[in-house]
């Protein structure tokens, strides 16, 4: 059965008031920094915080009742595990997911907290298919498939349906593709209504599989990488030839890309995004000739991310920008090196995180000690003011990138 406008256009009519209109808001911050006229359409504000509670819900309400007497199964990351087992919570349906064994904590309490048995197997979406095709025979499941489902991608083309009602003189969107449920929805209604606007796809370099299969090559994929949500090693039978057809191009970012995206959208825009959901906007930064002067459509599709891991990348992201610095400074072991030392940043306007006082170690003279100083700044041309003035203070002082010790 192929999809058509018309159809996610009845699957709307069919979801409404079941699942959020999410907005699209124009992101002036981005858009200045990117260069182009960016929108986002925020699916990180949807029910479970990503787009896959549109083509769940969607599939779920094609089930009849003996399907949903025995109960659902789903393999999912967990953007899709948290959406099927919500709807199965509310539509009294039982609900097994396989999620793989790395899938962040913050995913797996939240599936659980819906009611659904997790059962964690594997390391990507793809080694989960043993178990999932096991567990089907034994109890007579449904698989409500993340993507390679027709009424999924139904689903998900609502998204794109409410971008183009919303903002209809869009250049360029840009969506993150895993296994192509969302891009083939989106493309679907897109094409139909906009015919000649430009569709492009986004996917890791560690896991392009959409892009390789389109391209006619073999598909090699794996490591691990911030984007989890779109890992994926085999395109769907379903998405493939969609994608093939009415997507213009697929770009591959990689994971540096996708942490300043992530730590982009929530310093500039105040947008929690996960690593997936932020491909679009690292596409963009990547490719700024591409988006240059565009009105430019971005599906943040998901902002399930662990808060550790988002702590982690803003640090890591300030670390880069020169905000913080991390300085090496030797000094004579006696009293009052500290207070000078602390004394000179002050006055420049540094802010010290951290300090450590080295002086056990083998290669440093029992008459000496090294201080390893952790400094918030404005920037790198602060850090360098700062440092003068330490050295003029008499102070020997260098810099340590990530890894120097």
């Amino acid at each position: 059965m192929a999809v058509t406008a018309d159809q996610i256009r009845d699957t709307a009519i069919r979801l409404d008031g079941q699942i959020i209109r999410t907005p699209i808001l124009e992101a002036p911050m981005l858009s200045r920094n990117l260069g182009c006229d960016l929108f986002l359409k925020l699916e990180c504000l949807q029910h479970t915080s990503s787009f896959k509670a549109r083509g769940a819900l969607n599939a779920m309400l094609g089930l009849n009742d003996q399907q949903r007497q025995l109960g659902v199964i789903a393999m999912s990351a967990g953007n899709h595990a948290q959406a099927v087992a919500y709807h199965a919570e509310h539509m009294g349906i039982p609900a097994t997911i396989v999620m793989p064994a790395q899938t962040p904590f913050a995913k797996v309490a939240r599936t659980r907290a819906f009611g659904a048995k997790v059962v964690l197997e594997g390391r990507n979406l793809n080694e989960c298919e043993g178990t999932v095709n096991a567990l089907i025979q034994e109890h007579g499941l449904t698989l409500i498939h993340p993507y390679d489902n027709e009424l999924v991608m139904m689903g998900q083309g609502t998204a794109g349906l409410e971008m183009l009602n919303d903002q209809p003189n869009l250049d360029i969107l840009v969506v993150p593709i895993g296994g192509g449920g969302l891009m083939g929805g989106i493309a679907t209604i897109a094409r139909d209504m906009r015919p000649n606007i430009k569709i492009y796809g986004v996917q890791t370099e560690l896991y392009p599989s959409m892009k390789l299969a389109v391209e006619g090559k073999e598909i090699t994929c794996g490591g691990e990488t911030l984007a989890e949500g779109i890992a994926v090693k085999k395109p769907g039978g379903v998405t493939l030839p969609i994608v093939d057809a009415l997507v213009d191009k697929i770009l591959l970012v990689n994971e540096r890309e996708l942490e300043w995206a992530v730590g982009a959208l929530i310093e500039q825009q105040r947008v929690v995004s996960e690593g997936a959901g932020a491909a679009g906007i690292a596409a963009i930064h990547a490719n700024p000739t591409l988006f240059a002067g565009k009105k430019v459509g971005v599906v943040i599709c998901g902002g399930n991310i662990d808060p550790r891991l988002l702590a982690s990348i803003l640090n890591r992201n300030m670390a880069v920008d020169g905000r913080i610095a991390r300085l090496r400074i030797d000094i004579s072991d006696e009293p009052g090196m500290l207070a000078a030392i602390s004394t000179t940043i002050g006055k420049c306007g540094g802010n010290i995180v951290e300090i450590y006082h080295q002086r056990l170690f083998y290669d440093v003279p029992a008459k000496l000690a090294k201080i390893d100083a952790v400094i918030e700044t404005r920037g790198p041309d602060h850090v360098d003011e700062i440092i003068a003035a330490l050295r003029a203070a008499h102070f020997q002082v260098r810099q340590l990138d990530d890894s120097a010790s």
